[in-house]
């Protein structure tokens, strides 16, 4: 990897969607030409599946810090100082309304598609990236200072890192024989969507496609857009942020692009066995009778909301995924983030705001790796180890938390689950009213200079130990 005697590095980012584009912006933008920049797309296009995406006041200020942040501000949608009015789900009347963290500083709901067209216009303009389509990755391999990418095309590339959003490229730590030994003593390949451990015995040398390891999270959404001029009559709330709340569902509506439009995704608790088709295809088209159907009983404005939608909403199943301890591979040249890190379920709206952290993190570290003295033993690993000591904790905690959140939205959280849903009024209040400001005002610029301070006074006591064992 090229460092201050080799200024000039070249980056890969293997999924060219929000995340992807997030992060080559933030690379451009902390390490200007030191570096070039490749962004691969899998798709024929870059384009965005869904509607509205929420981007909160953590990831809003590093979007204004990299130079998009005006940009982003007018196309989003106004809450009007609300995060989310949480409602009743039979009259509307108030549960919890939780504020805006910031009076200056607003969060950023977004049209999915106006977001991306938008980041790749500034990519573009900027020149920020070569941008490539058609290129879905099948290999990554170790090559000492760079590493081989192999699309399934049959074309390859080489970068001196590779960083991937995509969730189903995760690495395998592999044999120099390609085989691990099982306990019956034969060689068999690592199993697909397995992590081998083989300890101090092997290096991460290649990184494979795997079958994706989601999990259902319980629940299926409906997902719609309405146009605002057809409910601003009759909505009568000092905001479009509202969520109504019940037994095993809740319906969430937020403006987009500038309050023209209301995205609605409707929550649904479902059992695994009822699933069908939507459990292999993860999205297919509903039909708005079964929104009517699992929202019976919720107050006349849902039932006019679900009136306005298509006859066909998307419907989609909500996956999880568990928490990967590791997120650096080949010495600091394979980097995940985003959903190949940390996919999580949407009930924070964090999701997208947690992959904005990580590009931008890894932009500082990267900086700063590509920044140091030629005098310095500081190698990429070390650098890009910083960016995942950084992330990971604060990244898993949101994707827990967002896993936690459905079940105190839907009143089945522990003491919540037998009690007609009255009754878990209070408990609800208490446990939404604060949740979200540790997610907005933490400092993660701070925290990265703080991991950086502890690095390297690490290796000032390091070094000053060497010296003495020298003498």
């Amino acid at each position: 990897m090229p460092s201050a005697t080799h200024p000039h590095a070249r980056i890969a980012i293997v999924g060219g969607g929000i995340g992807g584009l997030c992060t080559a912006l933030s690379i451009h933008h902390h390490c200007g030409s030191a570096v070039s920049i490749d962004v691969y797309e899998q798709a024929s296009q870059y384009k965005e599946i869904g509607a509205g995406v929420g981007i909160g006041v953590n990831a809003a200020k590093l979007l204004y810090k990299i130079g998009v942040g005006e940009a982003v501000q007018k196309i989003a949608g106004l809450r009007d100082g609300v995060w989310i009015s949480f409602r009743k789900f039979d009259d509307g009347s108030d549960v919890v309304t939780v504020p805006e963290p910031d009076a200056k500083l607003k969060q950023l709901p977004v049209h999915r598609a106006e977001f991306l067209e938008l980041l790749l216009e500034t990519v573009r303009e900027k020149g920020a990236a070569r941008l490539h389509t058609h290129k879905r990755c099948r290999k990554l391999t170790d090559q000492g200072d760079e590493v081989l990418i192999e699309f399934e095309d049959g074309t390859e590339a080489s970068a001196n890192m590779v960083s991937t959003h995509h969730p189903s490229l995760l690495p395998i730590e592999w044999l120099s024989e390609a085989c691990e030994l099982a306990q019956d003593g034969r060689q068999r390949p690592p199993r697909a969507g397995k992590f081998v451990k083989l300890s101090h015995l092997v290096e991460v040398k290649v990184v494979t496609r795997l079958p994706d390891n989601a999990e259902y999270s319980g629940r299926i959404a409906y997902r719609g857009l309405v146009p605002i001029s057809a409910i601003k009559d009759w909505w009568k709330f000092d905001t479009y942020s509202v969520t109504w709340l019940g037994k095993n569902r809740h319906f969430l509506c937020f403006p987009i692009s500038q309050n023209k439009t209301l995205n609605i995704v409707a929550f649904v608790a479902e059992k695994e066995e009822n699933l069908g088709d939507l459990k292999e295809s993860w999205t297919t088209s509903g039909k708005k009778e079964d929104v009517v159907e699992a929202f019976k009983g919720f107050e006349e404005r849902v039932q006019k909301v679900i009136q306005l939608m298509e006859d066909k909403p998307s419907k989609w199943l909500i996956n999880d995924r568990k928490p990967l301890d590791q997120w650096v591979y080949m010495g600091g040249k394979a980097v995940l983030l985003g959903d190949a890190a940390h996919a999580m379920t949407p009930h924070q709206g964090a999701g997208a705001g947690q992959a904005i952290e990580d590009g931008y993190i890894l932009a500082r570290a990267l900086h700063d790796y590509l920044e140091a003295s030629p005098a310095d033993t500081d190698t990429l690993q070390k650098w890009v180890q910083v960016y995942q000591d950084v992330r990971l904790p604060r990244a898993q905690k949101v994707q827990r938390t967002s896993r936690d959140a459905v079940e105190v939205y839907q009143a089945q959280a522990d003491v919540m689950k037998d009690l007609p849903f009255d009754q878990c009024v209070p408990e609800i209040h208490k446990r939404v009213i604060d949740r979200m400001k540790w997610v907005w005002t933490d400092d993660i610029d701070a925290e990265y200079d703080e991991a950086v301070k502890g690095y390297k006074s690490k290796e000032t006591e390091r070094v000053l130990v060497g010296d003495a064992q020298a003498t």
